[in-house]
Order: C-alpha cells, then structure tokens, then sequence
C-alpha cells in the first residue's frame, strides 16, 4: 500500500517494517523510494547518532530528507495509523493461558496506542482494536461475550459491523485490559461501571469513554470514541442550510432564554451544543455546563460532571452553578420535572440556556416539556428555538449508480414516479458497504408571536407543526432533497427521517 504525498508516493510497508517507538523517539522515518534510492525523513534536532542504528536496520544506504517536528508528527500520525491489519494480526497471536496478575504486571508504560514495543498479545489487541477503530472513524467498539464466542462489533457511520470473533475463553482477559486502562475495578463483575480513557494515535488525542454491564456470558463492554477535535467545530461547519443555521445564531443571540437540540442518540446533539458554545466562548461570558459525562474539554468554559452516586444530578448541579454568576448555561439534558423547572427559571431569570430534549422531532420538545408539567406560559415566555437532527450516511461517490424510484417508494419519498434517485452498490473505497461518512439533518422552529398564543393555548403538535413549517423544511423534506442531488439513498434517508409520506 502506498500513500501519495505531494510529488511523491509512501510505502507503508517500509514504514511500518520499522518500530513506532524508534521511529518517533529518534524522529527517523522510512518514506519510501526514489529512483531505488530509499528516502528516510529526519526531524528537526533528531540526534544523527540514531542514523547508525537505523541503518544497522534497515541493511541498506538511505538518503536524508530534513522535515520539521509537526510535519513529521503529521507524517509519522498518517503511516503507522494507516496499517489496518494490527487488530487481526494481534488476535491471531492471542494466548488464552495469560493470568490477570501477569497482564496487569506487563502494561506498557507508554500511552500511545501505536508503541507495540511491548509484545503482551492482549495489550497489542486492544490497542489494535481501537487504533484500527480510529483510522477507521468508528464511533463505538462493542465487546460481547457469547457462549460461542467474543464478538467485537463496530459503528461505522451509525451502523454496527462485526469486525473480529475470538474464542469464549479469551473475553475475560479483554474485558479485564480494558477495566484496567479505564482505572475499574476488575475484581467487580456483578455491577455495571464508568470509566474513561486518555489516549494518543501518533500525537492525536483520544479520549475513549468506557461502559461494563454484567451479562449471562460475561461483562459487556462499550468503548464510545471521542475525537477532541470535534470540540472544535463552528456552526458553519455542521452541514446546516443558510436558513436553519441564521436561526440558530439569531437564537443564541438573545440574552435570556433557552435552546433546545433534540434528537436520538448519537445524531450529534452535543457536537451542535459545544458548536453553539464556540459561538459564545468570546472571554465576555460566563459560561458553564452540567453534563454526563463531560465528552470535550473546552478552555473558557467551567465543566461539572453530575455525579448521582454522591447526590450531584443535573438538578443539583444546575441550581449550583446558578449561584456562580453564569451569562451562559449548557444543561446535557433535560429528563426531568425538577430540571426542567430549573432551567426555566434560570431563563426567567436573565441566563441563556442550552440542553437536550430526548423527542423524534422539534415541536415534540414543547409537548415533552408540557409532560413534565411545565406551565404552557412558561414555555411560551422562555423557550426561543428547537433544533432536531439526524445523521444519514452518504453514499459512496465511487460507485453509487442511479436508480428509477417507482412504486412505494416513490409514495414514501412524495416524488414522481420515474425521478431518478442513487442507490449503494459497494467498492472498494467505502469497505463494500456503498456508503461512506455521514452528514446532518435538520429542523428548527423559531418560536415567535404566533407560536407562543398556540403553546398558550394548548395546541397539539400537528396545529404548532402546520404553523411552523408552512415554508421552512422539516426533517423529513429535508432528507428528500439529500436523496434528490445524489446524497443519500432513499431507504437511508426513510431510515433516520419520519416515515410518514410527504407531499411533492
């Protein structure tokens, strides 16, 4: 496999035939060859006294092409995080006679999940597993025991894929790894836990959030992958239209009030919050968030994990972080009557609030917050917007092909008969599944007069929705037009968006 860089190509073979660990402690490289001559990057104060024990290695002259320390980072980052058979070739090696006290005895000291100088055949297949998660942009590992076996499954793009299957007598060495990286206790199998996990891929942080839950073959396990660089999307950088996204930053314009996201799980809500913050993270505001868990950390903003074993929920820990002279509020989510109350009367009260609402769609937020009892006149007075969002895949742009949409399905979509549509086929670049990254969905409602004299009033979502999206698209119409230009299929775009038909 070969990488192609600039004028130039890579070899990952040359690359990765070198140790990780050597490669970035002495800042010393193999990229490839040139006219059969191989090329070795240098980092900027590399000691050249490493030159003669990489070219005891490697048994061959080399030439020497200088590079500074973030192209080499970058360099080294793109090699090593690119050789998809780490995982595999970790598990074939797996022995099942290892003892817990000597895999715990044997941890690497190092924390980067490339340095597989350490041969401990468990620590090299759940650092593979997740590195190969990673260069995959994989947002959950799934390790579940069976009695047949150990199965890891993946979510690539929303959807679960079984990447690897293991005998049964090797989960309780994986799942102990991994309680151990995750500082949990091993020696408790009967109680689900929470942890975490600091990591880097060739100077590229991870942060791993790690869940147990006792099964009837096992401890199950659920690694969630956090890229930090997620905390740094801007709003114009979520996929939203013009329209949706001006509504948006007019909602977070106002000085009191509160803005809702709602949506599934895993449909990117907290990315839209922490958006949404960026906006407001200008070093004029105090802003300050409860959360479960706390998933980004953000320089400016005061962070609280709730923590109900020792009594601090979302109610607790909003109604303190009131006393704390917030401008700015983010809530994770609001799931209850007291919260709710809170958060309403922290609006009131001159904060702007951000959280979540658990609903299908934007107007379902209001209903919600009417089933935890709060006042329609609350709800008119203080609620400025409702965001609702889903994550539909793309198709593959290397081998979609087009399609005739007929039939029901043409009657789900609400378009013509005979429209030509795209549907997945599989290839190689997209790893047969026809689909490849995703992309945003969304409706937003602007509460303004009208709206406020329906919530008053005691209208019913139907009458508020009319209303509300008498021109602005709703999420469905919205995944119509995605299936229109070529996005997305049409039975993803059924998938994740309403499934009531449409009219043209």
């Amino acid at each position: 496999m070969r990488i192609a860089r600039g004028d130039s190509e890579t070899d990952v073979g040359t690359a990765v035939a070198l140790p990780y660990s050597f490669a970035r402690r002495h800042g010393l490289l193999p990229t490839g060859e040139q006219d059969g001559q191989l090329e070795v990057a240098m980092r900027a104060g590399a000691d050249p006294h490493s030159l003669i024990e990489l070219r005891r290695f490697l048994g061959r002259p080399f030439a020497l092409a200088p590079i500074d320390g973030p192209g080499f980072d970058r360099l080294l980052s793109d090699l090593y995080g690119s050789n998809a058979g780490v995982a595999a070739d970790a598990a074939d090696s797996l022995g099942f006679n290892d003892d817990l006290g000597d895999l715990a005895a044997h941890l690497p000291s190092a924390d980067d999940l490339l340095d597989t100088s350490d041969d401990a055949p468990a620590i090299r297949l759940i650092n593979g597993i997740i590195a190969d998660a990673v260069r995959q942009g994989v947002s959950d590992i799934h390790i579940e025991p069976y009695e047949t076996g150990l199965v890891v499954r993946m979510r690539m793009d929303g959807v679960l894929r079984e990447t690897l299957r293991m005998p049964p007598h090797v989960a309780p060495v994986v799942v102990s790894r991994v309680k151990v990286m995750a500082r949990l206790d091993i020696a408790e199998r009967r109680l689900p836990q929470d942890g975490r996990i600091g990591l880097t891929l060739g100077g590229k942080l991870i942060d791993v959030r790690v869940s147990t839950l006792p099964s009837r073959a096992g401890e199950r396990v659920v690694l969630r992958i956090l890229d930090k660089d997620n905390a740094g999307i801007a709003l114009d950088g979520l996929g939203m239209s013009p329209a949706v996204e001006r509504l948006l930053r007019d909602a977070l314009a106002e000085p009191n009030g509160i803005v809702l996201v709602t949506g599934p799980t895993g449909s990117g809500k907290t990315t839209t919050l922490y958006a949404g913050l960026k906006q407001l993270n200008d070093g004029s505001r105090n802003i300050l968030t409860v959360e479960d868990p706390v998933e980004y950390a953000v320089d400016g903003v005061g962070q609280t994990q709730i923590n109900p074993q020792v009594g601090l929920t979302f109610a607790t820990g909003l109604r303190a972080i009131l006393r704390q002279d917030p401008d700015t509020v983010m809530v994770g989510e609001i799931r209850d009557r007291e919260t709710a109350d809170i958060a309403v009367q922290a609006a009131l009260t001159g904060h702007l609030v951000l959280s979540t609402v658990h609903t299908n769609d934007s107007v379902g937020a209001i209903t919600r917050l009417r089933d935890m009892k709060v006042e329609p006149f609350l709800i008119a007075s203080t609620v400025r917007a409702v965001l609702a969002q889903r994550l539909v895949r793309r198709l593959c742009p290397a081998c979609r092909k087009p399609a005739a949409a007929e039939g029901s399905l043409a009657e789900s979509l609400g378009v013509t008969p005979g429209t030509i549509v795209h549907e997945p086929t599989g290839c190689a670049a997209c790893g047969g599944s026809g689909y490849k990254g995703r992309i945003g969905l969304f409706e937003a409602v602007r509460v303004d007069d009208a709206i406020r004299r329906m919530i008053n009033a005691g209208a019913d979502e139907v009458e508020i929705s009319n209303h509300a999206f008498a021109i602005a698209p709703t999420l469905t119409s919205a995944a119509r037009g995605l299936v229109l230009d070529g996005t997305t299929s049409p039975e993803e775009a059924i998938r994740v968006s309403r499934h009531e038909a449409v009219d043209a």
